[in-house]
């Protein structure tokens, strides 16, 4: 299965509804994605909101880009 991909983003959780496992990414470049619980990289299926985040950006469900392998960004030092 080959995935389309966009490349990687950063960005800050701007929503996240746990007992459904869907949420939105504000990504850094102005972009809202959507994504499911599944796609949260350390498999915990749970985020806060107002987290910094890095993540792919991928073809989705419905013809719309996706959220996926999300993960903590880690800070510049």
């Amino acid at each position: 299965m080959v995935v389309a991909r966009l490349g990687t983003r950063t960005g800050t959780v701007a929503s996240f509804d746990e007992d459904r496992g869907l949420g939105t990414i504000a990504g850094d470049d102005g972009a809202e994605y959507p994504f499911q619980c599944t796609g949260i990289a350390d498999g915990t299926r749970t985020i806060e909101e107002g987290a910094v985040v890095r993540f792919d950006v991928v073809a989705g469900r419905l013809g719309r880009w996706e959220a996926w392998s999300i993960s903590a960004a880690r800070s510049a030092r």
